[in-house]
């Protein structure tokens, strides 16, 4: 069972590293996408936004689904919709085209990461998830990689409509392995926790449960900020801002990006260890990474232009290192609810995450292009401004939060 378990991991970490693709790869085509589809700032917000929208709204009947259905069936039925998604982009002409495509892409990666943590809370146990959830988002930060400096240069080298298509035909084999290969569960006689057979939790009563509890909405709302603040960031308004403001090329500027994904890759990998050694809880882990979050986000306020080059990557690495406490919320959310229901309120808990991300970067959009209308486009203080948003509200959830008791 153990090597079958792992094999499981593998298969479903090359699904996941799509989706972070997806969530990220806008940054690096923005200008692109703005010359050839004739888009605004406004434009580009609403085009990475819409992403996110339908992946949040999509979390709530998700994840009855998936606690019915079983994580392998919904994975593999929306990775149709990813591949539709992914081929209709890479041909869209007009900005309608394109919402299109990234609407379709928003459906079919909304299941991939909450149907993973819920086949590995049967696979796994609640001592090895934390763990095992940190690897998986570690692993699926390759895909931020591949969406910084790999697509840049194949970007410049095929464009970005072939790349575009290559993800697609990936996308595809990928999600028929996923079918054939991952199993929901072990065999009853092997599994981790033992429990008796129990009616099914009704949709309603589940929800009940979960959003009547005030801890779960206070999470909910500093994963909201912790998510919006690093999409920020990696999504789409961190590429614009490198180009415009500190005026690297495209390559340069997937490169900085890149060492963001290395720090949320690094401390992905040693995050639950952090919680375990180092500060004895998942919620103080949390909380230390989002105060230091909140530091090197003020730097989009303008101390991060006075950087050097070099201190500038030491600035997107440890922008990257300070999200990945964020990972801690879905050990939280495992500790805090009963196994049948768990997918369920891991679903629940990332519709704030996307949410976050979607709001974030749609707002972002609305208050560049209205205060760098004046200056004839994008502009430093227009860019600070809008980043300003997001840290307030990091701030404020940081605080909401403090006063929670951690469950163990």
């Amino acid at each position: 069972m153990n090597n079958r378990r792992w094999l499981i991991f593998f298969i479903l970490s090359l699904i996941y590293i799509l989706v972070y693709f997806y969530r990220v790869s806008l940054a690096v085509v923005a200008s692109d996408l703005s010359r050839e589809l004739s888009l605004t700032p406004s434009d580009l917000g609403r085009l990475s936004g819409i992403l996110f929208y339908v992946y949040a709204v999509a979390q709530l009947p998700l994840g009855p689904l998936i606690d019915r259905l079983g994580g392998r069936r919904v994975i593999s039925a929306c990775g149709i919709f990813t591949t539709i998604g992914g081929f209709l982009f890479s041909s869209a002409t007009n900005l309608e085209t394109a919402m299109a495509a990234r609407i379709l892409i928003g459906i079919g990666t909304a299941s991939v990461l909450m149907a993973t943590f819920t086949i590995f809370s049967h696979w796994f146990s609640k001592q090895e998830f934390g763990r095992v959830s940190g690897f998986m988002v570690a692993v699926g930060n390759i895909g931020n990689l591949i969406g910084t400096v790999p697509l840049a240069l194949a970007v410049g080298a095929f464009g970005w409509r072939t790349s575009f298509v290559v993800i697609a035909v990936l996308q595809g084999i990928v999600t028929i392995l996923v079918y054939v290969t991952v199993r929901d569960r072990p065999s009853a006689d092997s599994c981790h926790e033992n429990t008796p057979n129990r009616k099914g939790t009704g949709i309603l009563a589940a929800w009940k449960e979960i959003f009547g509890r005030s801890d779960f909405l206070l999470l909910g709302i500093l994963s909201f900020f912790w998510y919006g603040n690093y999409l920020a960031v990696q999504g789409l308004w961190g590429g614009p801002y490198l180009r415009e403001i500190l005026h690297l090329s495209r390559t340069g500027t997937g490169r900085m990006l890149m060492f963001t994904s290395i720090g949320f890759i690094a401390g992905s990998l040693i995050i639950d260890l952090v919680a375990r050694k180092v500060f004895n809880s998942y919620k103080k882990t949390l909380l230390a990474g989002q105060a230091l979050l909140f530091l090197l986000m003020s730097g989009f306020l303008g101390w991060g232009e006075k950087l050097p080059e070099g201190l500038l990557a030491v600035w997107f690495f440890c922008i990257g290192l300070a999200v990945s406490a964020g990972v801690m919320i879905y050990p939280i959310i495992r500790n805090s609810f009963r196994v049948e229901i768990v997918g369920t309120a891991l679903t629940s808990l990332n519709f704030f995450v996307l949410m976050g991300a979607a709001i974030t970067q749609h707002l972002m959009g609305i208050i560049i292009e209205n205060l760098g209308k004046g200056s004839g486009g994008m502009t430093p203080g227009a860019f600070h401004a809008a980043f300003l948003f997001p840290m307030i509200g990091l701030a404020a959830a940081i605080l909401l939060y403090l006063p929670v008791k951690e469950r163990s």
